[in-house]
């Protein structure tokens, strides 16, 4: 993939709905967030991505990042990391980089 179609697929995500856990602490809705990130670099990319898995207990924390594994249907895989931009759970993909 070229460097410019890279970039352009490094777009805002959108709100990730919240989930609030039993102690008070509010995180990412994990269901939503890789149902996201899928749509979006689907989009943006042009590739088939079979899979997305992001950790299910990420808090909300503006200025916070947390990563995602991507798994492409050509059997290639990717790390996407995405930032938390504010308390309602808006997030920003801000970098994608392959496994080794």
């Amino acid at each position: 993939m070229s460097v410019p179609a890279r970039c352009a697929a490094l777009l805002a995500v959108g709100a990730i709905a919240l989930a609030a856990t039993g102690c008070g602490d509010t995180v990412i809705d994990s269901a939503k967030a890789e149902g996201a990130i899928k749509s979006n670099l689907e989009k943006s990319l042009h590739e088939k991505i079979t899979a997305v898995e992001c950790p299910s207990d990420q808090k909300v924390e503006a200025g916070k990042t947390f990563t995602c594994t991507v798994n492409f249907s050509h059997a290639k895989q990717e790390t996407a990391t995405l930032k938390i931009l504010n308390k309602d759970a808006d997030v920003s993909l801000v970098g994608l980089k392959p496994n080794k």
